[in-house]
């Protein structure tokens, strides 16, 4: 019979095995699986490594199970932000990509601190979204202010132009989404 694992790691699996079954009260099934396994006269021992080795082993399967899913969970995140754009690479060195002063504009309308800026997928729009319970729209390149949308009756948490950049959903700390047409 041929063994997945190499003859050293199958004998310390298998007294691993007889260990824990020393440990549980198996005695028949120890007794059998010694003789077949080439173990006869298997002493389990408190010192030896391989007691309870069988249970820390299982243990950490467990726990690495669990950091593959949330390493999965993330990954997952990751793609769809790069799939939807928002994860933008960089080449070159930072002091040619990072902005420098003086701001270009200066959009000063809200009278509560701002929660969220996304700029329109096509033209050159930007909508802020604030804890003043009003979503601002601007004229991205000029800085000037176009409208306001309101109807939210507490924080405006987030928002996402859809992929045309015709409707613009807002959710509020109301417990409601806005989806407004911007089409206009």
């Amino acid at each position: 019979m041929e063994h997945v694992l190499p003859e050293r790691q199958l004998k310390e699996l298998q007294k691993a095995i007889l260990d824990f079954m020393h440990t549980q009260g198996y005695a028949e099934s120890l007794e059998v699986f010694a003789r077949e396994s080439g173990n006869d006269g298997f002493v389990a021992d408190s010192k030896d490594r391989h007691h309870n080795l069988l249970a820390k082993k299982w243990t950490s399967v467990i726990r690495l199970q669990k950091k593959i899913m949330e390493l999965e969970t993330k990954l997952s995140k990751l793609q769809d932000d790069v799939r939807t754009g928002a994860v933008a690479t960089r080449r070159g060195k930072p002091a040619e990509w990072l902005p420098r002063p003086p701001a270009q504009q200066t959009l000063a309308q809200h009278r509560a601190p701002i929660t969220s800026v996304r700029f329109h997928p096509q033209y050159m729009v930007l909508a802020t979204a604030s804890e003043d319970m009003t979503v601002k729209i601007w004229d991205s390149e000029s800085g000037d202010f176009e409208r306001t949308l309101k109807g939210h009756t507490k924080t405006v948490q987030d928002m996402a132009f859809d992929a045309k950049g015709s409707v613009l959903v807002t959710c509020s700390a109301d417990l409601t989404l806005r989806v407004w047409d911007v089409s206009d």
